[in-house]
């Protein structure tokens, strides 16, 4: 029995990945004005940028529940094993609507194996463990060791990350708009992370590079092993910052592997251009 892996958009993999992985993708919705769009399917995040830059706010919502119900039954039908790695919980609905279809679908085909993840992690935090459970899949691993191993990549997984303009976490409720305001004034820049699943603010720094040289020393307080795992780094369409700080985490620590991508559509757009992000664990697997 072979095990069919599933992820959400808000993993900020490409469509590249999913299609050469055989990865099934999920994609959560983009809405600019009057548009709707599947994100990776009919919209890619350059398009979001542009559409930031020139003015317009574009706003998301989760997967619908019907294209789970049509995933899971044919999973059902086909006597598979599955694996859902899902958003963080606390940032999207998806996860809660999955298990409530997966519920639904067990009354009509109770022999369903699916097993579903919150992963409590966003952006390549979140796809790092996809990446990771698609190369366990290809290699072989049992369906309980995958679930154990990609369950501890997930409470170990961490997220640092800033953006550009305060003023994009005010519109999402983030940061007042006073102190948004202040901090553009300032340049001053907020430092972030993901604790049980939430976006919680660590400290704010004046400047770019004290800014920088802050996440590495974080980086080195918090990961463990860094020589030899794979680091994960995702801009907001800003791919030289990104390059600059993969050069500096390879000078500092040691990294072979790095996984660099642009923050996908839907993180875009309530981070806004110019957001840097980076994803490490905190802990070695045994």
């Amino acid at each position: 029995m072979s095990i069919k892996l599933f992820a959400d958009s808000a993993s900020d993999l490409p469509l590249s990945f999913f299609q050469e992985n055989n990865v099934q993708l999920i994609p959560l919705q983009v809405h600019i004005v009057d548009d709707e769009y599947k994100d990776l399917l009919t919209i890619q995040p350059k398009k979001v940028y542009e559409e930031i830059r020139a003015g317009k706010m574009p706003k998301t919502s989760q997967a619908s529940p019907q294209q789970f119900e049509e995933l899971f039954t044919d999973l059902a039908k086909s006597g598979d094993s599955g694996l859902y790695i899902a958003f963080s919980s606390e940032l999207s609905g998806t996860y809660q609507t999955a298990v409530m279809i997966r519920e639904q679908v067990l009354e009509e085909y109770p022999d369903l194996d699916l097993t579903i993840i919150d992963s409590k992690c966003a952006s390549l935090g979140y796809g790092l463990t996809v990446l990771s459970a698609a190369e366990q899949i290809k290699k072989g691993v049992s369906k309980e060791d995958l679930v154990q191993n990609i369950t501890f990549q997930c409470q170990h997984m961490e997220h640092l990350f800033t953006v550009e303009d305060l003023d994009f976490l005010a519109r999402g409720g983030r940061l007042s708009k006073a102190s948004a305001f202040l901090g553009g004034l300032l340049n001053i820049k907020p430092l972030l992370h993901v604790e049980e699943g939430k976006l919680v603010p660590i400290e704010k720094i004046r400047g770019k590079k004290k800014l920088i040289k802050r996440i590495l020393d974080v980086i080195e307080d918090r990961g463990v092993d860094l020589s030899n795992q794979t680091i994960g780094i995702s801009h907001g369409d800003d791919e030289e910052t990104a390059l600059e700080v993969k050069k500096m985490i390879e000078e500092r620590f040691g990294t072979k592997n790095f996984y660099i991508n642009i923050i996908g559509s839907v993180i875009a757009a309530h981070a806004g251009p110019g957001t840097l992000a980076i994803f490490f664990l905190n802990e070695k697997q045994a």
